[in-house]
């Protein structure tokens, strides 16, 4: 499958508007799963379904591309009038760039900055609901390819991260994988445990009450996803410092733990033969991100 649309996506190409134009769907999908978390979920999901010109006539069936927003977004501005990615699928679809497809775009959502995607004892099973619940409800309620072979996921930044995470353990599901800037492939060069404002953390109620910080409520979220603790409210998790003391000191067995869970690197090794399967991988990522 042609990769030029997808950076042309998330790069916000502005096209012109002369194109032979798709329909965009909301359907909104009541998650058993996410029903299973300690952390306030919505189990009401939105997805938003991009139908290609001549759907709605057509009796064919589509490949379809999953799109995973990132943190501190939603999958309601992925195609608001400002992102134009209708105008660019539309124009790309008519010029011939790409065959006609269904794009997915989930809400992962979620009372902090969202889901880092896999599955939670206590922040919700996200890599379960999109996996059994969203892939068989986008196959039941419109015409698609329903096999690997015809199904895509792709995403940005955290979004990228899940796109490589459900490709890598589920390479019978999807077949293509894109990912940009994927987070989760090093520690990078500044001391994980040194992002946060611990003392914040540790007198919270919830996220509100870490509002305004770029890093701490990125943080907490990352805790809840990879080091679950259902007996410490109010975030339901563990952290990678020994939070109870002032200042916060590392804890080394849960900063482990957590890059151990979180790292690609580490999936990617354990699912080389599936990872070998998929027909492309293609990803970017800044030399100096």
């Amino acid at each position: 499958m042609p990769m030029r649309l997808l950076l042309l996506v998330l790069l916000f190409v502005a096209l012109p508007s002369q194109a032979a134009t798709g329909t965009v769907e909301t359907r909104v999908l009541d998650s058993q799963v996410l029903a299973e978390n300690r952390v306030g979920l919505n189990t009401r999901r939105p997805i938003k379904v991009y139908l290609p010109p001549g759907y709605a006539t057509s009796k064919a069936r589509y490949p379809v591309i999953y799109m995973l927003h990132g943190l501190n977004w939603n999958n309601e501005r992925m195609f608001d009038a400002a992102s134009r990615t209708q105008a660019t699928f539309d124009k790309a679809i008519t010029d011939g760039v790409i065959k006609p497809f269904i794009a997915v775009a989930p809400d992962y959502t979620t009372q902090g900055p969202g889901t880092f995607f896999v599955n939670s004892t206590t922040a919700g099973r996200f890599e379960d609901f999109t996996v059994n619940e969203v892939v068989p409800f986008i196959d039941a309620h419109f015409r698609t390819l329903p096999q690997r072979e015809s199904r895509a996921i792709m995403g940005e930044h955290m979004g990228a991260f899940g796109a490589f995470w459900y490709a890598v353990h589920h390479a019978d599901v999807w077949g293509t994988l894109y990912a940009l800037h994927p987070v989760g492939t090093g520690p990078g060069l500044v001391p994980m445990w040194s992002r946060p404002d611990w003392k914040r953390v540790r007198t919270a109620k919830g996220f509100a009450d870490l509002a305004g910080d770029p890093y701490t409520p990125v943080f907490v979220a990352m805790s809840q996803a990879f080091l679950p603790n259902p007996d410490r409210p109010p975030f339901y998790c563990d952290f990678i410092v020994n939070i109870d003391e002032d200042p916060a000191t590392l804890n080394v067995g849960n900063s482990q733990l957590l890059r151990s869970r979180f790292f690609l690197e580490k999936a990617i090794a354990e699912n080389l033969a599936a990872v070998k399967t998929l027909r492309g991988i293609k990803f970017d990522w800044g030399r100096y991100d």
